[in-house]
Order: C-alpha cells, then structure tokens, then sequence
C-alpha cells in the first residue's frame, strides 16, 4: 500500500498517522483504559513514540526511494540489531548463534548491496528501519512487561510518532503538509493503510510483547519479507524484478527464520 499511494512518504505517514491515533483512540475509549498515567510514564512513551516515527520515515523512504523487495530484505536485518540491543537492556548474556545469524545476515545485505547499487538510499534507509524497529521492540517489551495496558502504551507513542513525523514534514517538505489536491485513490488506500495495517497490528505487536521476547518478534516480522515480496511481484511486476543474486541474498536472510527456533530447542 505505500508503494500503491503515490503521496511523498512523509505526507502520506503523517496523514496515516493522525488517522491511526483516531482508531487507536477509540479502541482504548471503548474498552474504558484509563489514560493519564503518571508523568514519567506519559514521557517515556512520548520518547518511544519518537522512535516509532523514525522507523515509519525510514521505512516508508525506503520504498519510495527502491522498491518493496528491496526494502524488505533490508528490513529483515532487524533480528540481528535486536540480537544487540536485547542482552543490553535486559543485562543478559549474548547469545553465540544470535550473533551468527547476525553475521550471516550482514553478509547476504553486502551481497545485495553489490548488486543493487542503484538502490543505495533505500537500502540504507531499510537497515535505518530495521534499527529502529529492533529498538521500539526492545523497550515496548520493557514497557509491556511493567503490566502497561496496550492501548495506552499505543495512544501515546502515535502522539510521540506524530509530532516526530510533523518535525521532519514541516522542515524538508512544509508545501505537503495538507490534505488537499489528493485523490479518492490515494485516500482509500491511507484509510486501509492506517486502520487495517496501523492501528489493529500496533496494539497487537505491543500486546504480545509480554508474554515473547523482543527477538523472537522481530525474527517472526522477517515473515514479512516473504509474502511482501510476493504480493509487490504480482501486483508491481516490472519494478520488483530483481537479480538472481538478490534472492540468493533474501533467502539466506529468509533461511535465518527458520534456523533460529531450531537451534534454540536444541540448546535448551
């Protein structure tokens, strides 16, 4: 859907943006959470929310300036920046064969990047989303697990995305920054894009954070990559043919998914 809009990335975030915080509000105005917690908690999300609209820039860049295979193979790297960033915040021991898939990771991003150079912006952009996506990960789970309704966590962070997002819109593209002169095409696919893909999943993600680690999230949402990259082939045929040697580096990426549950049953 951000390749079918044809708004610039950042018009199109915001206005999903604000859209995404009307459903998501709704959501937790419906259920009756409470939401006004303490002030420390209101600026931790605010803080996290900031991230969140850094990842959304990124990723959405990313497509603009690529393609959605690319984009999402780049994206897939986010298990090997979790893999980092996890043991830290949680003061726990790195563990080796994360770091090898990390490594395994990086070498087939170096293979697509030797064959995709056209694409460099958007496949720095998509490491630049998979960075921030491991960290919202990371400390969403920290949130979750202080017993943190979903829903709060969420109506903040949109805020706190918002405001990063309007940050970036009125100082590089401040003549966007309306909601005139777009199409029924292009407000349909924002409405889905912001109801269906923003809203339902942002609560989910967060929600389940309590009961499953920030690693195995992120290597689960490689999962992506694969039905991504099938739908933008079939629906965007020209412009997502890609190398051979590009899927060489996406399924080695891809065959990370499949590897890590393994190797771990077998180490417990």
């Amino acid at each position: 859907m951000g390749k079918i809009i044809t708004l610039p990335a950042l018009q199109m975030i915001w206005i999903r943006v604000m859209i995404a915080f009307i459903g998501i509000l709704g959501y937790t105005l419906y259920i009756k959470t409470p939401l006004f917690p303490t002030r420390k908690v209101i600026l931790q999300l605010l803080g996290i929310g900031l991230i969140v609209g850094l990842h959304w820039i990124c990723f959405y860049g990313a497509v603009k300036a690529s393609n959605v295979s690319v984009t999402l193979a780049c994206f897939s790297s986010c298990a090997l920046f979790t893999s980092l960033i996890e043991p830290f915040f949680y003061k726990k021991k790195i563990l080796w064969y994360e770091i090898f898939f990390g490594l395994v990771v990086i070498g087939a991003l170096l293979l697509i990047f030797k064959v995709e150079t056209q694409y460099t912006m958007g496949i720095l952009l998509g490491i630049g989303a998979a960075l921030t996506s491991s960290l919202m990960a990371v400390v969403n789970s920290i949130m979750s697990r202080k017993n943190i309704d979903a829903g709060l966590i969420s109506v903040y962070e949109i805020i706190g995305c918002w405001a990063c997002i309007s940050i970036f819109l009125f100082i590089l593209e401040p003549h966007t920054a309306t909601f005139s002169g777009i199409s029924y095409h292009d407000w349909l696919y924002i409405f889905l894009l912001a109801f269906f893909c923003t809203t339902i999943p942002f609560i989910i993600g967060i929600a389940i954070l309590k009961n499953i680690s920030a690693y195995t999230m992120s290597l689960t949402m490689n999962l992506e990559t694969i039905y991504g990259v099938l739908f933008a082939y079939f629906i965007f045929t020209d412009t997502e043919k890609m190398s051979s040697t590009f899927y060489i580096g996406a399924a080695i990426i891809l065959l990370t998914v499949v590897a890590d549950p393994i190797i771990k049953r077998y180490a417990k």
